[in-house]
């Protein structure tokens, strides 16, 4: 008799799988999917918002909408893009209803470990400065925050998406919902203007 092969882990299998279960009930499939995409999601809202508060409620905003939506989810697109996508939507509203100060580059304000600090920091220093350099560096990195948290909330997200989470402009197409090329536009004037607002910096 041959023995039963037993299932690979749930975490092994790929996106499209998880979301087959998780369609079909799977509470470990949802909480799978969670726990992979968090992280990135809390990261990209916080760099949005600038507030941890903001940012955790509206991470657990977009997997709620998420779980409710998930039959609304279409195969053929990667579960990230859509995913993003309503992580990006859920942060543009807020944002149309509250003007979002900016704060500094080193992770959330209120950041209790090294590893959420550095979650939710945008890197500005290489390990070969000298304190001097690491300083200017740090102060470099603060006006460019500064100027993106100044920028129109659709220029930030299609810039935080191409430069902080590295996504192709027609991946970035999806999650905002917009056309390729008023993305490339939007990117082209956000770097536009954070050079225009950067020019005095170094």
């Amino acid at each position: 008799m041959t023995p039963l092969t037993a299932p690979p882990p749930i975490s092994s299998l790929p996106d499209p799988e998880i979301v087959a279960l998780a369609r079909k009930g799977s509470e470990s499939a949802y909480r799978e999917l969670v726990a992979r995409y968090e992280r990135p999601v809390f990261s990209l809202v916080f760099r949005m918002v600038r507030d941890r508060e903001t940012a955790e409620d509206l991470s657990q905003e977009t997997f709620i909408k998420v779980l409710n939506n998930l039959d609304r989810y279409s195969p053929e697109f990667k579960f990230s893009s859509w995913l993003f996508k309503i992580a990006n939507n859920l942060t543009i509203d807020h944002l149309r209803r509250r003007r979002v100060d900016t704060v500094s580059i080193e992770g959330a304000p209120d950041a209790v470990t090294s590893e959420s600090a550095k979650a939710t920091s945008i890197a500005v220093v290489s390990g070969n400065e000298s304190p001097l350099e690491e300083l200017e560096s740090r102060e470099l990195g603060t006006a460019i925050e500064g100027a993106i948290a100044r920028l129109r909330p659709e220029y930030r997200a299609c810039i935080l998406l191409r430069h902080v989470e590295d996504r192709s402009y027609e991946e970035i197409a999806e999650i905002v919902k917009l056309p390729l090329g008023t993305v490339k536009t939007y990117i082209h004037r956000a770097r536009h203007e954070l050079r225009a607002a950067l020019e005095d910096v170094r």
